[in-house]
């Protein structure tokens, strides 16, 4: 009687409750959802009626700013017609490795081992790697560990050694903020081979690791002989310039006074290792060749991407120097340079080698760190921005409106709020429409201006559409965290990256047949349970909706639950 009467009262209660509560509040979340979706989408096509105006009338930094290559054959000046430039290696080991199961090293990635208990695990997990191919345990285990992280400072170290510049006017720095002994010896002793080929190398630790690298960028600066230096260069130890870097930077610093920073693009050298690898292609593609370079036509203004960058020392001290108060030092430091009136270049013809996570687990944390980041910085420099003196209101508009709140809040929260919440929830309340422009000529035409950075991928675009979209519930949950100020948000993951190890093991795939990540180790919950929300929000819309919206919500949750099962990205296999 009891289980009759509570399934009775339950659909009155719905009914008493849908018409003066449920029907205005959704009504109005769809209202605010459409504003957003409009003001994105004028947001993008701004930005393409900008590239295209670029793009036609040849608006190229070498046309808007002096350029002029230094002398190089010039027999008085000699070496001195060349600044003298600082270049900081920052390399991190992090709560990711600590905390959670040891991915490979690589050749293009940061070194994350950050105790002996650590090295320990490491030494575990390559464990497989030696049974594949016949390696003692304890000795020939150690020395292939060794040889791998040898390779990643050989290929980051080298190639910053390797930069055209004169000898006596370049300055390495490597900021090693390793616990591990032998991690330390192991990068001391790379920058001792490459001080004795004559590069001017300094090898720097500290003896806290206060504020991540932020923290050691700016210990870096306080050294004496950084003051003889004009310019500063960053480039986090998984990125590669080419040896005429600066060569083709600098000049843009040396004749013009009013520029602070260069921003190079980064080229990704393992986009094709997976699916996930190329749909952060095709994002970060969009983020650099449209938003960098309309920013930089348009206001001379962008976020510093933390690395493949040079800036003026000058600019940097004026601006307050690095500091450690959110995630997104490299934003923090640009925001407030350009207060001071300084002026940013990009340059999308000059790329830096670099590569893609991709495991999820630390893309995940990737994408949480860059959506927390800005949004706590947002919350913490509004006032200071409205309140600045130094700079025109269009370009406290333009770093207010269009640089934070469309890209760095407003994107992360529509997406996954009306398309994962909203669009499915108007299902069950016919009462409430969704305009045709609304979800579907809007959201297509957003997704086509997003595709233009990267035309190699346009048939992918589908299927970027739906990771996309998976991807917006932990940024929005991340942006939130960091408007709020609440929880992780000033949790500093390091971002793993798995490079030619993996390649390395997939020649030995008949030695790791038997070797599963347990499903459990993979599981995650919450889009597992976006995910059969999605899927009964459309069979519910198949056997009673007019608007089709299920043939959109059965795709999204197929997306959901292949994330949530963990088969997206490179599967690492656990000992």
């Amino acid at each position: 009687m009891d289980a009759a009467a509570g399934a009775v009262a339950l659909p009155e209660a719905w009914s008493q409750v849908r018409a003066p509560v449920i029907v205005p509040l959704l009504r109005l979340a769809v209202a605010v959802c459409l504003t957003m979706s409009v003001l994105l989408f004028l947001e993008r096509l701004y930005m393409g009626v900008v590239i295209a105006g670029v793009r036609l009338f040849r608006f190229r930094p070498d046309r808007r700013y002096r350029c002029e290559p230094l002398p190089e054959d010039d027999p008085e000046l000699g070496s001195a017609a060349f600044p003298s430039v600082l270049v900081q290696i920052p390399m991190f080991n992090e709560r990711e490795v600590r905390t959670a199961a040891y991915v490979y090293p690589s050749p293009f990635s940061t070194p994350h081992c950050a105790s002996s208990a650590c090295f320990a695990s490491a030494i575990a997990a390559l464990g497989l790697v030696a049974a594949a191919e016949g390696l003692q345990w304890r000795s020939d285990l150690i020395r292939l560990v060794r040889r791998w992280w040898l390779q990643v400072y050989q290929l980051s170290i080298g190639a910053v050694c390797g930069l055209s510049w004169p000898s006596d006017r370049l300055v390495v720095q490597v900021l090693d903020d390793s616990t591990d002994e032998v991690i330390k010896e192991m990068v001391r002793a790379e920058c001792e081979r490459w001080a004795r080929k004559g590069v001017n190398i300094t090898y720097q630790i500290r003896d806290d690791r206060k504020g991540y690298k932020a923290g050691a960028l700016k210990a870096g600066m306080k050294h004496a002989y950084v003051r003889q230096c004009e310019y500063v260069a960053v480039f986090d130890a998984d990125f590669q310039p080419d040896p005429d870097f600066l060569k083709r930077t600098i000049p843009y610093l040396v004749h013009n006074p009013q520029i602070a920073l260069v921003q190079a693009r980064w080229r990704f050298v393992n986009a094709d290792e997976c699916l996930m690898t190329r749909m952060q292609e095709m994002s970060l593609d969009y983020h650099f060749t449209v938003e960098q370079e309309a920013s930089s036509s348009v206001c001379a203004f962008f976020g510093f991407n933390g690395t493949a960058g040079v800036w003026r020392i000058s600019a940097v001290n004026e601006a307050g120097g690095w500091k450690d108060r959110t995630t997104v030092e490299d934003m923090d430091l640009a925001i407030r340079a350009s207060l001071k009136g300084w002026k940013f270049v990009y340059l999308g013809d000059v790329q830096v080698k670099s590569e893609l996570p991709s495991t999820f687990k630390a893309f995940r944390f990737q994408q949480h760190r860059w959506s927390c980041g800005p949004a706590n910085l947002f919350r913490k420099m509004l006032m200071e921005i409205v309140t600045n003196k130094k700079v025109t209101i269009w370009k406290k508009i333009h770093v207010i409106y269009n640089f934070f709140l469309i890209r760095k809040i407003i994107a992360h929260i529509i997406t996954f709020t009306f398309y994962c919440l909203v669009i499915p929830a108007t299902i069950f309340v016919p009462e409430v429409r969704i305009p045709k422009w609304g979800c579907v000529y809007i959201p297509s035409a957003i997704t086509l201006l997003n595709s233009v950075g990267t035309p190699r991928s346009f048939h992918l675009l589908f299927f970027w559409v739906a990771f996309e979209n998976v991807m917006s519930l932990h940024r929005t949950k991340a942006t939130l965290i960091g408007l709020l100020e609440a929880g992780r948000v000033n949790e500093w993951v390091v971002t793993t990256k798995l490079g030619s190890a993996m390649k390395m093991k997939s020649s030995n795939k008949a030695g790791f047949k038997k070797q599963f990540m347990r499903i459990w180790e993979r599981l995650h919950i919450t889009e597992l349970g976006v995910g059969v929300f999605l899927f009964s929000c459309g069979w519910y819309d198949l056997a009673y909706g007019k608007d089709h919206f299920f043939i959109y919500l059965f795709f999204q949750s197929i997306a959901f639950f292949i994330v949530g099962l963990g088969y997206v990205g490179t599967i690492v296999p656990q000992s």
